[in-house]
């Protein structure tokens, strides 16, 4: 389930205060590809193990937040590290 466009349009980051956009279908399977391998970890040094059905990127491309069941997980310690998806 898209998040609503009104919801997204307040949100921004809690750790720099940068706007959020979705994440784009290609970095999703690209972000998915590294969990499934067991390459990513979070800003709390945990092995992210599930993959992600929707996210949202800071614009800056530094934070990945996921979204689950339509809700986004905004937590500092849960975000993903952006920089995974300019790797390679």
């Amino acid at each position: 389930m898209p998040i609503d466009r009104k919801l997204l349009d307040i949100l921004c980051c809690p750790v720099t205060g940068v706007p959020l956009e979705p994440l784009r279908k290609d970095q999703l399977a690209a972000l998915n590809e590294l969990i499934a391998a067991g390459e990513v970890r979070d800003y709390g040094d945990n092995v992210v193990t599930d993959l992600l059905q929707e996210a949202l990127i800071t614009e800056n491309g530094e934070r990945i937040y996921r979204i689950d069941d339509g809700i986004p997980i905004m937590l500092e310690e849960k975000a993903i590290p952006g920089q995974l998806l300019r790797k390679g």
